[in-house]
């Protein structure tokens, strides 16, 4: 490796670090787990304990919910207080700093899901007993079950954040940015459904929508009634998911390239 690629992969690993401590030193960066393990418990009482389990007590919605928040800050805050130029500047490139960002809400996604698993395994472990190796669903033990909808939620937020980052750095407007990204999320059940009630005759194309991947972990935890509204197979919505997270990635970036600060 040459001296002048050394120096690149050395300013690459100052940037990332100093991204992730800028996010450490967000309120926000903490406060989040303690609502999402509130959330969790909320639903300790709920009486189908296994597909509690299966689902880490609902933890997609709050998961979702805050890297929409979280996510939403990364690049309209830097936006309003003017310091995207010096970011760009220190990083030498911006696709050091857009790409580092996506990393660090990565890494703090992961850190989530790994915290509703550890709570959920406390919960059967204590409140709510569970047989974890009884088969529940897809003809597979209950912590497969449990372990593939966090893997297969994991995508779906990704999905979610790249989304994120195409609405955030369009609109500088912090506020506005979650509100959409929001809608979007939440409201794309609905959203879904109406583009295929637009023409029956079109809905193997339609079905093929973004909103439509949005419902990828609700479909993997209740196939028969999700089914209905996707009219897709869980491999196809998955990968369908995984196609609209890459291709939402590039739109992103070529925004943030060709964007005047």
């Amino acid at each position: 490796m040459t001296s002048s690629e050394m120096k690149a992969v050395n300013i690459m690993k100052t940037s990332l670090y100093q991204e992730f401590y800028k996010f450490s030193h967000k309120k926000i960066t903490w406060v989040a787990p303690m609502l999402l393990l509130g959330y969790m418990a909320l639903w300790i009482a709920y009486p189908m304990t296994r597909l509690m389990t299966m689902m880490t007590y609902d933890s997609s919605d709050a998961i979702n919910l805050i890297v929409i928040i979280v996510g939403s800050t990364m690049f309209s805050m830097e936006f309003q207080n003017n310091t995207i130029l010096t970011l760009i500047y220190k990083s030498s490139s911006k696709p050091t700093v857009y790409f580092n960002k996506f990393i660090t809400i990565f890494v703090y996604d992961v850190l989530l899901h790994a915290l509703s698993l550890a709570f959920t395994i406390v919960i059967a472990l204590t409140i709510r007993p569970v047989a974890w190796m009884k088969v529940y669903r897809y003809n597979q033990p209950l912590i497969i079950n449990m372990l593939s909808t966090t893997g297969i939620d994991v995508l779906t937020s990704v999905l979610i954040i790249s989304l994120v980052f195409v609405i955030s750095t369009m609109i500088n407007s912090n506020a506005v940015v979650i509100t959409a990204s929001m809608a979007v999320v939440f409201f794309g059940e609905a959203i879904s459904t109406d583009f295929m009630n637009l023409d029956s005759s079109l809905a193997y194309l339609f079905k093929w929508n973004p909103f439509n991947m949005t419902l990828l972990t609700l479909q993997y935890s209740n196939y028969p009634l999700y089914h209905e509204t996707t009219l897709l197979t869980n491999l196809q919505i998955s990968l369908g998911a995984l196609a609209y997270m890459l291709t939402f990635l590039g739109v992103g970036y070529l925004i943030f390239r060709k964007k005047r600060f």
